[in-house]
């Protein structure tokens, strides 16, 4: 079983437009309800891939019910998340129908309480007996200490089980400290915890702070990894245009399963290449266009770097 934790759980919310102006009033011609928050996202697509996975994090009132009706109509998840009294946020994104464009509004969360955080904490080590890895995924809500990552990241670890970290800031910067299995940030935010703009550089400033693999999505250009087998660059075939919401969480969930199924870095990465450029044809976070996967699965160039990482 992968483990995923979400502490911010969403609603995701995806409105299409004609047209999106300022200072005006748009007609929607679609909308689309989901379970979401990163580890939400992860978890779908790793069930999509056939792997068994519990979910796990907060949630709370009539919005966090309605997350719970979803995850439970998804075969292959198991809902695990933790009730809180505060209300699960919701996430808006507004696409452009005519540039492709999206717009994210995203709501901070419910205040959870210190029991609400020990209760959760007491879940999360009861889940990790059985987990064959974990990921854990986005923002932290109010109320929540910012080290809490670095902590799970050592329960983990002292349970046995492979942990992934993918969040921004100073959480990220603590959590990092905790030595995790492997991080996966963006270009920004690996930016902002080394404070270079050089990717390659920066990936491996990265590990020297305590990540043991780093794997960083560039966006077109696919994604970077320095792990302690060396180091190699994933490029998709061609750029795809649509709506990038949800494509780094795809590649998480294409580097957690290539892990759960032993897979060599180069087809870990060439998976989380193609899933995440595949999520960008995808109705919303969470999915990917399947035959666009199977097509570019194959396709993806991996090179590895001369010297080791």
């Amino acid at each position: 079983m992968i483990l995923t934790v979400t502490l911010n759980t969403a609603l995701d919310i995806t409105y299409r437009v004609p047209a999106l102006r300022a200072h005006a009033t748009h007609r929607v011609t679609e909308v689309i309800e989901r379970p979401g928050g990163k580890g939400v996202n992860v978890a779908r697509v790793l069930a999509a891939l056939g792997h068994e996975v519990t979910v796990t994090g907060f949630t709370g009132g009539a919005t966090g019910r309605t997350v719970q009706d979803g995850l439970t109509a998804t075969a292959g998840l198991v809902d695990a998340l933790v009730p809180v009294e505060g209300p699960t946020r919701r996430t808006i994104a507004l696409v452009d129908e005519r540039t492709g464009d999206t717009t994210q509004l995203n709501e901070p969360g419910p205040t959870v309480t210190p029991a609400e955080w020990r209760a959760f904490q007491e879940v999360y080590e009861d889940l990790l007996a059985t987990a064959s890895a974990v990921a854990l995924c986005g923002s932290l809500p109010p109320g929540v200490p910012v080290g809490a990552y670095a902590g799970l990241i050592r329960a983990a670890k002292a349970a046995g089980v492979p942990v992934l970290l993918d969040t921004s800031g100073e959480p990220l910067r603590r959590g990092v400290a905790a030595r995790p299995d492997l991080i996966k940030p963006n270009a920004g935010e690996l930016a902002e915890l080394t404070g270079s703009h050089d990717p390659l550089r920066a990936t491996l400033d990265a590990r020297r702070r305590g990540a043991r693999t780093v794997v960083a999505s560039l966006g077109t250009q696919g994604l970077l990894a320095a792990t302690p087998e060396g180091r190699w660059r994933a490029t998709p075939p061609a750029r795809l245009h649509g709506n990038p919401t949800g494509a780094g969480d795809s590649a998480v969930a294409g580097l957690l399963s290539g892990l759960a199924e032993q897979l060599p870095w180069p087809d870990r990465l060439s998976r989380a290449a193609a899933l995440s450029a595949a999520t960008v044809l995808a109705a919303s976070a969470g999915e990917f266009d399947r035959g666009t996967y199977e097509e570019l699965v194959g396709r993806v160039a991996v090179t590895q770097e001369a010297s080791a990482a």
